[in-house]
């Protein structure tokens, strides 16, 4: 008895992409004839849904403006063993899918990125590739294990990956949190070198450089925080108990001098922020507990998935 073939889902989140994605859709057919084309339009206002259709992709829609919101409904509506995100801007290289798919089965891993090595100068612009290795040295430092690309738009997936990672992002965040939570249980992930091609005319970025590199920061920090508590916490304490001891030096040689204490608001601060400083260890020792049990869970939720077997 033979067993069924994978099925393979490409998902493509599109946003006024009328000139590219009938070039995404025709590439990923031509790479990949077996699998489903999900085109899903966040609200365009061009002929993105219609010319999606016209290519032959399966085309749904999300309301909530957002890549992480389209993220997020894609995983859950859509079945299938592996699974294909890739931007809808004809920037990806299609025929590195094969090659990517290939390494999830042979390696049975869980996730598969794309590495973009650049084909022009315009297609990955100078404050995009210093933001991008600024966040990336900044993951592997807090994480303790190092991407090349955290923000690629191209990655490779397991079923069992997609169907336990909880979207909790709502735009381009999306893509450092898939990091995080595959270093987060310490699942099984790989880089896979792929061209990276300039926008097709016609085509424009919705990337704003420094807007959305504050907003990927800012993501990074919130999760640091509820991924690593004990730490974030202790780095706070240790803030405030310095300025408290900093401010305790003078007032504590005055009193050994002359057994007065003539400051009584800097005492009175100073005593306030060591206070502080041991309620932030505190909760953080209170917050670790309580990450450990939500990792156990998201552990879980992810052996609960069946594994990956190539036919």
């Amino acid at each position: 008895m033979t067993s069924a073939p994978l099925r393979i889902a490409v998902l493509v989140p599109c946003y006024n992409e009328e000139a590219a994605v009938a070039c995404v859709a025709a590439g990923f057919r031509a790479a990949l004839p077996s699998a489903e084309i999900y085109v899903y339009d966040n609200n365009s206002r061009d002929r993105t849904t219609a010319v999606a259709r016209e290519a032959g992709a399966i085309v749904r829609s999300e309301r909530r403006q957002g890549k992480g919101h389209v993220v997020r409904r894609m995983f859950a509506d859509v079945e299938a063993d592996i699974y294909v995100l890739v931007d809808g801007d004809a920037t990806y290289d299609a025929p590195s899918a094969p090659r990517m798919i290939d390494k999830l089965l042979d390696e049975h891993l869980d996730m598969v990125v794309g590495l973009r090595i650049d084909q022009s100068q315009a297609a990955y612009r100078l404050g995009h590739r210093t933001g991008n290795r600024m966040l990336t040295g900044f993951l592997a430092w807090t994480f303790g294990r190092d991407f090349q690309d955290i923000l690629s738009g191209y990655r490779v997936f397991s079923r069992r990956f997609v169907k336990s990672f909880p979207v909790l992002s709502d735009g381009f965040e999306i893509e450092t949190e898939l990091a995080v939570y595959a270093l987060e249980l310490s699942l099984p992930v790989a880089e896979v070198e792929t061209p990276y091609y300039a926008r097709p005319e016609g085509s424009f970025s919705k990337l704003n450089t420094w807007r959305d590199g504050f907003r990927i920061l800012g993501t990074m920090l919130k999760l640091y925080r509820a991924e690593k508590p004990l730490r974030f916490f202790s780095a706070i304490a240790i803030l405030l108990a310095a300025v408290s001891i900093v401010l305790a030096i003078p007032i504590v040689i005055t009193f050994i001098e002359t057994g007065l204490v003539p400051r009584f608001p800097t005492a009175i601060l100073s005593m306030g922020l060591m206070i502080m400083a041991m309620l932030s260890v505190s909760s953080g020792l209170v917050l670790d507990t309580v990450t450990r049990g939500r990792q156990e869970m998201k552990m879980l939720a992810y052996l609960s998935q069946p594994a990956l077997k190539r036919n």
